[in-house]
């Protein structure tokens, strides 16, 4: 069962932002540590950040100084606000629990490079 939805990709310049969201079914998102995960073309599923219940971020070093995660608790929602966006940040963006028991993926929301 897919507990949480992305939205917020699009296509998008080199060196321009993007403010993603991830919105979960009832108050779920509140209930666990959050984590943005993306895919690539040709990798893996990765770890971007993750936040604790308690306000504790884990980065990703690509993600450091560029990417910023934060959560509202009264939308349920948890966000992922990127800056200095390069090619290399194409990829599929997800959310989920961040760490162990993680839910279904959802579809994720698309993160494409215009030239």
């Amino acid at each position: 069962q897919v507990l949480a939805v992305e939205s917020g990709g699009g296509l998008v310049q080199p060196g321009g932002s993007l403010r993603l969201s991830c919105v979960g079914s009832g108050s779920i998102l509140n209930m666990y540590p959050m984590g943005w995960y993306r895919q690539v073309p040709g990798s893996q599923r990765e770890l971007v950040a993750g936040i604790t219940g308690g306000g504790t971020i884990n980065y990703a070093e690509f993600a450091k100084g560029r990417f910023t995660i934060s959560r509202d608790r009264a939308k349920n929602t948890v966000f992922l606000h990127m800056t200095t966006l390069k090619s290399e940040d194409t990829g599929v963006y997800y959310c989920n629990r961040y760490g162990a028991n993680k839910w279904s993926w959802g579809q994720g929301t698309q993160v494409t490079f215009s030239s």
